[in-house]
């Protein structure tokens, strides 16, 4: 067959996907809308590479350069600290800057540094602050805005960031000096189980979509064999048709990417005003890898070609037409079942074998394994509906008109809901693999949250400003406690001794009775008691010999170093003999303290040596904003102070990277399974708009129309969620015992299944009104 008849013939097939009556352009105007819908996430997937290089460049780009340490100040150098703080669970990123010269570099996306007591901030951080909602952040950041950041220096267009001069920064403060800006640090080697999770994921979150592209390339089936059976009529022979309808697919597919190509420009220049999980992107940003790009522009016609000619293989289309008297033969199950086989059969030695400690992966392997499984689950559905409808009989005349629609033809509701079964599968298997590895990647902080929320050093410097900072935390709304102590340390006095390098010393913590009992089992305490406090052993703290070398009952000990102390011998202070020795327990941070433990009545904190207030904050959680009002505070006390939020467990910075990235993914594709079950299910019943109005005109009332619709929608719908948990559950459990990993929930699977059950209501409802339509008698009008 010559390159210039197949040409001929793909042409004729385009011409009449174009001009083939209204029908003909409302099928190819579907086709294309789904084809569309998949190119435009195949590309989207296609720039998340560069999405994410792009971020990491612009947070490298803005960070200061610390490669190199700079010792002296000069002309062009500046102290700088990094003050984010959190404003109702949104990051606020802040640095703070202060020139020690006449020519201190300028922060990237600034036109200027920032003179003390203002800030640059960005467009979303600028916006928030003028609405009535940022009235709290705006009392905690006390800084007048006179200018914007840029492009340049946010990883965002929705990023809250601020850039604020100050003369507050000091070198004991401060986290670092600096002269220049731009630092790159070489990417830490990604876990083997994470670069797992990112393979399996990807393979999950596209498969949905190409097994879309592929079913919209079948839309209008039916009418495209009454078509081609039209041509037989006029002299085209079976070759010639296949060849014509391939040329009708190729005219959608064509039309798809024009579309996709549409929706993703769209999707792009929304992409800075759209938050997803938290992450949106510049536009500049979103821009697919040019090999993947020219891959999807490619694929997507050739495989419009391909499943046309292959659906064609099983039909005989003859001039008189191509509806089949006879019984079409049954499905096979043997290939669907190998398809499974093979994918286990690559995926086993793929992933066997994975450890936490590697960085390595057949990725190639994992990928091709749980691909094939996918697709055999994939194909196991349209044998299993048309198993199970062939034994239905009886019923209601709803159940009677749907169970024989779908015995005359199963495999295009079986299509439509392949990509759901595919979803549901892989998503099913991505959360056993997430719950069975998040405790590699999360550990236990300590922290006991019940005790405490928040914690935040403040008042340094004297007794007296400590005091009024626990004092003033203790007054702020929405908080119900405050364990406040002072800390300090304590030395043995005198000269050293034979083999010491530095005078031993030990903690010292001042506060009232209620605090001291939250890191110290006391047997009782009243104001003046004293206190030795000894960890015996716990973990993270030293011997007890360690503190009883300085303090102990009736021991004196200087309250300022006795090797810097200049200006005559240090002040002392004398632990009274009555003091008892006690065993730490754990405070709410986590941490196990020692030393010295002392009420105020005991001592006078003014003496001690810096002085440094700790506080740990209770709020009410029924009281709103209760934790920035507590940031407020202590931002009226310091700006530089910061506020730490305690939390249960810490999450490893790679693993929450990947979660987000997933759940990004997660979001967008079953956005597009919703939307795209919705055009199949339109299609469908715009095929069958003639047989719904002649059973209207019959006096079929339309509530049992619409309850068939129903049912013929259902049915595949429950089988194919049923195989999904099915084989999302096998191929998590194999994935697990590959990797050496138990189940955590067999019940994994209820969400999953739960978003797919709303999606398909979501989908039924908005069908009715169309389905409502269509039952019109006008529907009979033929040309």
């Amino acid at each position: 067959m010559s390159l210039r008849t197949w040409t001929r013939d793909l042409a004729l097939g385009a011409r009449f996907a174009v001009t083939g009556g209204r029908g003909g352009r409302l099928r190819t105007a579907l086709t294309a809308t789904g084809i569309g819908l998949g190119v435009a996430l195949l590309l989207v997937a296609a720039s998340l590479p560069n999405m994410l290089f792009q971020r990491e460049v612009r947070e490298s780009a803005r960070s200061v350069d610390a490669s190199e340490q700079v010792e002296r100040p000069g002309p062009g150098t500046f102290l700088y600290a990094d003050r984010s703080t959190l404003y109702r669970g949104d990051t606020v990123t802040g640095l703070l800057l202060r020139p020690e010269g006449d020519r201190p570099a300028v922060p990237p996306g600034a036109a200027r540094v920032p003179a003390p007591g203002t800030m640059l901030v960005s467009p979303a951080l600028r916006e928030l602050l003028d609405s009535p909602e940022g009235a709290l952040l705006r009392e905690r950041l006390p800084y007048e805005a006179t200018g914007t950041l840029g492009e340049a220096g946010l990883i965002g267009p929705a990023e809250l960031r601020y850039v604020a001069g100050t003369d507050l920064l000091t070198t004991d403060d401060h986290d670092g000096r600096g002269e220049r800006y731009g630092w790159s640090v070489p990417a830490e080697p990604m876990n083997a189980f994470l670069l797992l999770l990112v393979v399996i994921a990807c393979v999950v979150l596209l498969l949905p979509v190409l097994v879309f592209v592929a079913t919209a390339v079948r839309f209008g089936g039916e009418q495209r064999d009454r078509r081609l059976a039209a041509l037989r009529l006029v002299g085209a022979d079976a070759a010639m048709t296949r060849r014509i309808a391939a040329g009708e697919s190729l005219a959608g597919a064509l039309g798809g990417l024009a579309v996709g190509v549409g929706f993703f420009a769209v999707a792009r220049r929304l992409s800075g005003t759209v938050r997803i999980w938290d992450v949106n992107a510049f536009p500049s940003d979103v821009s697919p890898v040019p090999w993947l790009a020219a891959v999807i522009v490619v694929a997507v016609p050739v495989s419009a070609v391909l499943v046309s000619l292959v659906a064609l293989r099983g039909v005989t289309v003859e001039p008189l037409g191509v509806v089949r008297t006879a019984a079409p033969k049954p499905r096979r199950l043997l290939w669907r079942l190998l398809l499974v086989a093979a994918g286990a059969a690559v995926l086993v030695p793929s992933v066997s074998g994975v450890e936490a400690t590697g960085t390595e992966i057949d990725t190639a392997g994992v990928a091709v394994g749980a691909t094939l499984a996918l697709v055999g689950l994939t194909t196991l559905l349209p044998w299993l509906v048309e198993a199970l409808v062939k034994r239905l009989r009886g019923g209601p005349v709803a159940w009677q008109l749907a169970t024989r629609r779908l015995q005359l033809s199963s495999g295009t509701a079986a299509r439509t809901v392949s990509g759901i079964v595919v979803a549901a599968a892989g998503a099913i298997a991505l959360q056993m693999l997430f719950q069975a590895m998040q405790g590699d990647f999360m550990r236990p902080t300590n922290m006991d949250t019940a005790r405490a929320q928040l914690e935040t050093r403040a008042g340094s410097g004297s007794a007296d400003d400590a005091r009024r900072a626990v004092e003033a935390l203790s007054r702020t709304k929405g908080v119900t406690s405050v364990t406040g102590t002072i800390e300090s340390n304590v030395w043995r006095p005198g000269p050293l001794r034979k083999g010491e390098d530095y005078a031993p010393v030990t903690s010292v913590f001042v506060g009232d009775c209620p605090s001291l009992k939250e890191f110290a089992r006391l047997p009782s305490c009243t104001d003046g008691d004293v206190f030795v406090l000894l960890p015996h052993g716990q973990e993270s703290a030293p011997d007890d010999a360690w503190v009883t070398r300085t303090a102990r009952p009736g021991a004196t000990v200087a309250l300022r170093d006795p090797q810097t102390h200049r200006g005559g011998p240090p002040p002392t202070w004398r632990i009274p003999e009555s003091a008892r020795t006690v065993e730490a327990r754990l405070d709410p941070m986590g941490r196990i303290r020692f030393g010295v433990v002392a009420t105020p009545g005991a001592i006078d904190a003014a003496r001690l040596d810096a002085p440094e207030a700790e506080a740990m904050i209770s709020v009410d959680p029924a009281v709103p904003d209760a934790a920035e009002h507590v940031r407020n505070t202590v931002a009226a006390l310091d700006p530089l102070t910061r506020v730490r939020t305690l939390q249960d467990l810490e999450r490893d910075a790679q693993f929450s990277s990947v979660r987000t990235g997933i759940l990004i993914g997660a979001t967008l594709t079953m956005l597009l399974v919703a939307v795209s079950l919705l055009v199949g299910t339109l299609e469908q019943l715009r095929e069958r708009r003639r047989l719904l109005s002649s059973l209207v005109a019959f006096g079929t009332r339309r509530s049992t129309l619409v309850w068939s619709v129903l049912w013929q929608t259902a049915v595949p719908i429950v089988l194919g969620l049923a195989l999904a948990v099915t084989g999302g559950l096998a191929l998590g459990v194999v994935l697990l015992r590959m990797i050496g990993k138990r189940v955590e929930d067999w019940w994994v699977f209820l969400p999953v299944t739960g978003v797919g059950a709303a999606l398909i209501a979501l989908v039924t409802a908005l069908s009715l009104p169309v389905l409502w339509r269509l039952m019109r008698a006008d529907g009979l009008r033929t040309e």
